[in-house]
């Protein structure tokens, strides 16, 4: 028989173990069976909270210093951005595989001369950089396909002078005017949202046929990284390209 004064000490201490259990072991629903309850306090960052944060500022290189767009050219300030992966060659030459692509009449015994392309919102007497490097670009892709190209500014001489030799010009004078020319490939260009929207064609001489056309958008980042020899923006320029006669 137990004793009551044993049975009071057996209560208490049953009372006393209760009470220092841990309070996140306490056994209610699916948290009965021993697992630990996550302490882990949750706090909802409101919109107004994440638009008061400032704002990224300018981009800074490894010295905390702000970080300036490179500049690629021998003239200070020509041309600044990012390097170049394609040129106006690039883009040429892709027209020129469209002409080759639709060209009719056009053979190995046709001879083809290229003028510069001219600006559409013109008199058509009017070119730029732009227009003179595709006329050149396109007598390279032009003679890669084995299509016969006359230059019309070469002369019957070599012109000598302290500044150079020279053999083309661009004075009518000094040039052939017989020469056997039965295809141009000329065209024109117009300013687009983005870019400069080129128009290139081939016509027959005598016939004005049109025998091979071509188009294609040149973006501005392209037609920017022509730099004039002088480096500077003249008076009359568009774009920061010098507008010169045809």
């Amino acid at each position: 028989m137990i004793k009551p004064w044993w049975s009071a000490a057996a209560a208490l201490l049953l009372l006393t173990g209760c009470s220092a259990m841990p309070q996140n072991q306490a056994t209610t629903g699916s948290e009965s069976q021993g697992k630990p309850v996550s302490s882990l306090t949750v706090v909802d960052i409101s919109a107004a909270d994440r638009q008061a944060r400032p704002a990224a500022g300018p981009a800074q290189d490894s010295f905390g210093a702000i970080d300036k767009p490179r500049i690629y050219s021998s003239v200070q300030g020509a041309y600044k951005g990012r390097p170049l992966t394609r040129h106006v060659g690039d883009y040429v030459k892709n027209l020129t595989q469209d002409l080759i692509s639709n060209m009719e009449y056009i053979s190995v015994k046709t001879p083809v001369a290229v003028t510069h392309f001219a600006l559409l919102d013109s008199d058509l007497q009017q070119t730029n950089l732009l227009g003179q490097q595709m006329a050149e670009s396109f007598m390279h892709e032009l003679h890669k396909f084995r299509i016969p190209v006359l230059d019309h500014k070469a002369t019957d001489y070599i012109r000598i002078s302290d500044v150079g030799d020279f053999m083309l010009s661009r004075d009518y004078l000094e040039l052939n005017s017989t020469l056997p020319i039965e295809y141009v490939l000329t065209g024109t260009m117009a300013k687009h949202q983005g870019g400069v929207l080129v128009n290139a064609r081939i016509l027959g001489i005598e016939s004005r046929a049109v025998v091979a056309s071509a188009q294609m958008l040149i973006p501005f980042y392209v037609v920017d990284a022509l730099i004039p020899s002088d480096g500077t923006q003249p008076d009359g320029a568009k774009d920061g390209v010098k507008l010169s006669k045809g």
